[in-house]
């Protein structure tokens, strides 16, 4: 009997869950903290000033992690579901809301292909999760189709891992590094088991893109009519320790109209 093996595809997903499994209960102890500080309003703020008009909005939190746009959004007054692909994220996810005391529904899904109807939402968010995916473009087709008309896509990222394979990134990098240590300052990178998120983000499509001109791009295919931009939102959403860390590497915001 033959045996059937993973695709590269396939595997790539493996390694990305079992990585943010390990990760789970430490990057719940971070978003616990943002949720109970100053960050909590910052990001909601930002998120309403794009997000569409409404007083409870659908709202679908994809790769929530251990939930901080999720509760951040129910505490607002809106509908929230949330998806991940990592149940031990889901878990300390579902804990955090039980915290709060915001009902939110969880869904364990890929979020490459999500267990929705078509035109189910009126806002997505997202934060950090675009750059680990295998089919970045699949997923944002697949966004698009749940999202109702007039809906927005709302997304945050960075291009995280840009310093594997260009020169001058890799220098900022380092020089990231060097002002944390010199400053006296915890290096973000510390907590991180880097050389299995590098080898993992080597193989990783996004990882090579120059973004968020590719996003540009890729949303526009997808059919959205409306692209806006920020590529200094962390100057906003970050704090000093933050924006020290990732100097070289901006926080980026997309928000596409449907």
């Amino acid at each position: 009997m033959s045996q059937i093996t993973d695709t590269p595809a396939q595997q790539i997903d493996h390694q990305v869950r079992h990585y943010w499994a390990n990760r789970a209960f430490d990057y719940s102890q971070l978003n616990a903290a943002e949720l109970a500080g100053a960050k909590r309003a910052r990001w909601l703020s930002k998120i309403m000033e794009y997000a569409p008009d409404g007083r409870r909005l659908r709202v679908l939190d994809i790769g929530t992690g251990p939930g901080f746009f999720a509760v951040t959004l129910a505490l607002a007054g809106h509908q929230v579901t949330a998806v991940d692909m990592t149940d031990a994220m889901l878990e300390q996810a579902r804990v955090n809301a039980a915290a709060w005391k915001v009902d939110i529904r969880f869904v364990s899904a890929d979020v490459h292909s999500l267990p929705f109807d078509d035109n189910q939402f009126d806002l997505i968010v997202t934060r950090n999760v675009t750059w680990n995916l295998a089919y970045p473009l699949q997923a944002y087709q697949e966004w698009y189709r749940v999202l109702a008309s007039g809906g927005r896509l709302i997304n945050f990222d960075a291009n995280w891992y840009l310093q594997l394979f260009d020169d001058e990134c890799r220098q900022g990098y380092l020089a990231d590094r060097a002002r944390a240590r010199h400053m006296g300052l915890e290096d973000h990178y510390v907590n991180t088991d880097t050389t299995a998120m590098e080898n993992i983000a080597r193989q990783l499509p996004l990882s090579r893109e120059r973004r968020p001109q590719w996003d540009t791009r890729a949303l526009l295919a997808c059919g959205y009519h409306k692209i806006m931009l920020d590529t200094r939102v962390g100057d906003v959403l970050w704090d000093d320790e933050e924006k020290v860390n990732y100097a070289s590497t901006p926080m980026f915001m997309l928000c596409a109209e449907k």
